[in-house]
């Protein structure tokens, strides 16, 4: 298939000659090359001093959005056969089978992703082919508030959204696409000077501000709760129980977040990410639980030289298992304990080269499902780029140890709302609950509650039933994980860990 990339000539941005690598790495695609379109209205001149005073003051780098001299797109300026594909950046050709339109928000161009962060919006990303969505999804963003961290990540995301749908239309898959009327055109929005000091002072008095609270308090400092689970619990409420939750404890130099209750020989444990301020390294820890709740605090059971979270347990073939997150490492590991709750062995490595979000397996009929969020592998990145939290993929596998297959449809979800993982998938009715994270508005604002209509090695789809938020049942910011065993049911979120503690207080 050849396929042609109409952008501004005259200035090419860094995230479209990723885009430009990565089609031309793809199975199938025989030649890519650039329409190079003269764009007069470009992003304006104060956008970009306020993506270098972000820069600076946030100590960001400048990945996709950063301008290229028109000499990079060098390799791409060639006279080939006619185009089996055209992806129109810019906007301005006619509609056709042939022609895929990105959109945001219902408007063309790249000015009308500014304008929809700079609106406070989580954009909406279409690829539209004579009135039908080929493909589409939300783009998320790690630092809500931030335009560069905003335009940065939700470029990256698109990278993933347009590869992955020329990916199937190379492989030849026939998924059809979703018919759309497009939507109203939001208003433009433009950044005048005056905004643009007003940003400014706003940043400074913002990096002055979390300057103060971070010499005052630890951050980010999680906490865990938990009760006893004598009734329906959270997934069934669709709420806080009216009892509330009590904390697991801590001392104020690390936190416990994402808890993973597991009963195994006749006792439960809880499985935690530790996190030590003073390392700011996680590693993995478990506490026993008994009649009157957690019998001390929660015990070191594996530490690696990276960083460890989520960790995933679950019982299987007589043994207990876990799956912790270690994206730092880029990849997905599964253990084995021998001598449980600790003496944990490396079994194998589920999946390689990814930075892969809370890991959470599932069988079904059968067959063995890994779900997980992924960064976009950025050609100049090898973290990745883009947000942690909006990029659902899946890999099956006939055993839980692997080999595992990444879904054809891959992402099969993007939105920040409802793409990653917050705990175990629990079967209710005869249908499929998936927890999830809603970080459209930042990391683990909420949480959701996703029936899975859909799970096999074609296609996936899940419906928002439920969403509960923190409040005066748990106080705080935020909302993470909710997982239940052992007759004992946990959540997590945000708390405050003062550096300096009072005299009498713990």
């Amino acid at each position: 298939m050849h396929v042609r990339v109409r952008l501004d000539g005259a200035e090419p941005r860094r995230w479209q000659i990723a885009l430009l690598e990565r089609i031309a790495a793809m199975a199938g695609i025989r030649t890519v090359g650039v329409d190079a379109a003269p764009v007069p209205n470009g992003w304006p001149d104060t956008v970009e001093l306020l993506f270098r005073l972000e820069a600076l003051i946030h100590g960001l780098p400048r990945i996709g959005s950063e301008r290229l001299p028109p000499t990079a797109l060098d390799p791409w300026r060639r006279q080939d056969a006619r185009a089996d594909l055209t992806i129109d950046l810019c906007g301005d050709l006619p509609a056709g089978p042939s022609i895929w339109h990105l959109a945001f928000d219902g408007r063309r161009g790249d000015d009308a992703l500014l304008a929809s962060l700079l609106a406070g919006a989580v954009p909406r990303a279409t690829l539209i082919a004579d009135g039908r969505i080929e493909a589409e999804g939300r783009l998320g963003t790690d630092r809500p508030g931030i335009l560069l961290a905003g335009v940065d990540d939700a470029l990256a995301r698109t990278v993933t959204l347009i590869a992955a749908a020329i990916g199937r239309r190379a492989a030849g898959r026939s998924d059809p696409p979703a018919a759309v009327s497009e939507p109203s055109p939001g208003p433009e929005r433009t950044l005048s000077g005056t905004e643009l000091g007003s940003r400014a002072a706003r940043m400074l008095a913002g990096a002055v501000i979390r300057r103060l609270y971070h010499l005052c308090y630890r951050a980010p400092h999680w906490r865990c709760g938990w009760r006893r689970l004598d009734g329906p619990d959270l997934i069934d409420l669709g709420r806080h129980p009216q009892t509330g939750w009590t904390d697991l404890p801590d001392d104020g130099h690390r936190f416990y977040a994402d808890p993973f209750p597991l009963a195994h020989a006749g006792s439960t444990h809880v499985f935690v990410e530790e996190f030590p301020h003073a390392t700011g390294k996680a590693i993995i820890s478990a506490v026993r639980f008994g009649p009157n709740g957690p019998e001390g605090t929660p015990v070191p059971v594996l530490e690696e030289p990276h960083h460890l979270s989520y960790p995933f347990v679950f019982e299987r073939d007589g043994a207990v298992w876990m799956v912790p997150e270690s994206s730092a490492a880029g990849r997905v590991d599964l253990y084995r304990a021998t001598r449980y709750p600790g003496g944990w062995v490396k079994e194998a490595t589920l999946l390689s080269d990814v930075v892969a979000s809370d890991a959470t397996l599932l069988e079904q009929n059968g067959r063995w499902w890994l779900f997980a969020t992924l960064r976009d592998a950025a050609t100049e990145a090898p973290a990745g780029s883009g947000s942690y939290h909006d990029a659902l993929c899946l890999w099956s596998a006939p055993d839980f140890r692997g080999p595992y297959t990444p879904h054809p449809a891959n992402p099969v979800l993007i939105d920040p709302a409802t793409a990653r993982p917050a705990g175990r998938i629990v079967e209710r009715g005869g249908q499929l609950i998936r927890p999830v994270q809603d970080c459209a508005t930042g990391y683990g604002r909420a949480l959701g509650l996703a029936r899975i209509d859909r799970l096999d090695p074609d296609g996936f789809a899940q419906t928002l039933i439920g969403r509960v938020e923190p409040g005066p049942a748990w106080a705080g910011s935020r909302l993470h994980t909710v997982n239940s065993g052992g007759g004992i049911e946990c959540i997590d979120g945000s708390a405050r860990a003062p550096r300096i503690r009072m005299p009498g207080r713990s």
